[in-house]
């Protein structure tokens, strides 16, 4: 099912056997069944929901510079993103973001960029089920824009959301397609290496807490206690308020480079990047870098056998 949302320019994908909200344009939604995923329109974007229980809330427009996840939740309800700290005001929970021809799209000050939602839209997924549970997707355009308007870079975003019987965690994929814009050269994609797909976790979150990756090692010190390690997932186990929960981010084996994931503290941030500080990465006019990344939430401490079994679960869901 197509649903076309009228306030964000999404269009929203159901899964099979599950069903979208009609998101104010008129079309009727079959009923939910428990447990199964659904769509629907929030005053800020879009919203996914299992049943009475949310699941994230997509922030699609009305946002200063880029369109953001800006909450996520486990399974238990326990919502795990911070948006907009008083520390880094440029944080917003998950989102993504590279320098593009020199332009900074990661902070957010006069001279960075913006990512500008478009009237077009495009979208590619599959509608099919994960575990007997259900699979629901929306896919917003972006224009990547500099402080002059100049175009220099088109994203295609697509957020997927499944959960199934075999599911013990929320899970999502986050799917980035970037094109160089018709008509201009390359994009050059560079940045800080914690540039990429970030999140920055509520404030409880940054106490106590514990990194760990499928590597099982520390990684490159690069300054403070930011370190940057080659790894397929990086996991980070805390507490919010006195309720244990986990979150790994994964990197599919498709993408075009191996990701290198960027983790700090005190206050807690981890993010799934290109290695773009080192290795500046080129797209060709006209050109098309496809990017996917799977994020996890659990309810608890979750080791890392735990972890890695749901990362090869993801990979087979995505393929």
């Amino acid at each position: 099912m197509r649903i076309v949302s009228s306030l964000c320019k999404l269009v929203v994908l159901g899964a099979a056997g599950c069903c979208a909200a009609s998101l104010g344009t008129g079309i009727a939604a079959d009923p939910p069944r428990p447990g199964q995923l659904q769509i629907v329109e929030s005053p800020t974007g879009v919203a996914v929901r299992s049943g009475d229980r949310m699941v994230l809330d997509y922030r699609a427009g009305a946002t200063p510079m880029k369109p953001y996840i800006q909450e996520l939740f486990t399974p238990g309800g326990v919502q795990i993103l911070r948006d907009s700290p008083h520390d880094h005001k440029h944080h917003h929970g998950l989102m993504f973001a590279v320098a593009v021809d020199g332009t900074d799209f990661w902070a957010e000050n006069p001279h960075c960029g913006r990512q500008v939602p478009t009237n077009a839209t495009a979208a590619d997924a599959q509608s099919r089920a994960a575990d007997g549970g259900s699979r629901v997707a929306f896919t917003q355009h972006l224009d990547w824009r500099t402080p002059g308007d100049v175009k220099v870079l088109q994203e295609d975003r697509t957020i997927t959301a499944l959960a199934g019987a075999n599911l013990p965690a929320t899970l999502l994929t986050w799917r980035s397609r970037l094109t160089a814009p018709e008509g201009k050269g390359p994009a050059k994609l560079t940045g800080s290496h914690y540039f990429g797909l970030g999140l920055r976790f509520v404030e409880s979150m940054d106490q106590a807490g514990r990194f760990v990756n499928s590597e099982g090692r520390e990684g490159v010190l690069v300054r403070g206690s930011e370190r940057v390690t080659p790894a397929r997932w990086c996991a980070y186990t805390s507490q919010v308020k006195d309720r244990p929960v986990t979150v790994a981010v994964f990197d599919h084996p498709k993408n075009p480079r191996p990701a290198q994931f960027f983790t700090m503290r005190p206050f807690a941030y981890l993010s799934a990047t290109l290695n773009l500080w080192k290795q500046p990465l080129e797209i060709a006019p006209q050109a098309s870098l496809d990017l996917r990344y799977g994020v996890a939430v659990w309810d608890g401490q979750i080791d890392s056998p735990g972890v890695d079994s749901l990362y090869w679960k993801w990979v087979e869901l995505e393929p």
